[in-house]
């Protein structure tokens, strides 16, 4: 499923539908249909979040979606316009390494990770998604990977 951008009119976040997965459960009445919506949003200025939401219309599971994750925003410690230091984030059977780049280099990343670092403001990183490459579970990852990393001044405090 392609990474689809919306920018809402008068709004200052990114959105974007990164899975929309469809879910039959088979009950004795017959099948029954609902949606799943996993959701990027970022302000592009540092803070981001994510959320998945089901409902019986995509529609509305998008939107319900888009509203979580606003309200799941996290800040991420950015140095210039990359990451202060490399990093793996981990979660279930999804590894995602987050490496910084010079100016110049570009988002190469993966679907689901070009769209957590879109929505972050991040506009050079060199990243690899290592073992499962399930959207829900990369994205997870990728957070997991960007909520660790410490400011440049942290590390050199620790130091």
């Amino acid at each position: 499923m392609p990474v689809e951008l919306v920018v809402a009119e008068g709004s200052e976040f990114v959105e974007k539908v990164v899975a929309i997965n469809r879910i039959t459960k088979v009950t004795k009445g017959g099948k029954k249909l609902s949606f799943s919506a996993l959701v990027v949003v970022g302000d592009t200025k540092g803070n981001v979040g994510y959320s998945l939401s089901k409902a019986a219309e995509v529609s509305i599971a998008i939107r319900k979606a888009m509203a979580t994750a606003k309200k799941n925003m996290i800040h991420i410690a950015l140095k210039g316009t990359t990451i202060p230091h490399e990093i793996i984030g981990q979660c279930s059977g999804s590894r995602v390494l987050l490496k910084p780049a010079s100016e110049g280099t570009g988002v190469i990343a993966a679907g689901p990770v070009r769209a957590v670092c879109d929505g972050a403001g991040i506009r050079n990183i060199l990243t690899k998604c290592h073992r499962s490459n399930n959207p829900i579970n990369v994205v997870k990852a990728t957070m997991d990977g960007l909520i660790r990393l410490k400011s440049p001044k942290e590390t050199v405090v620790e130091g």
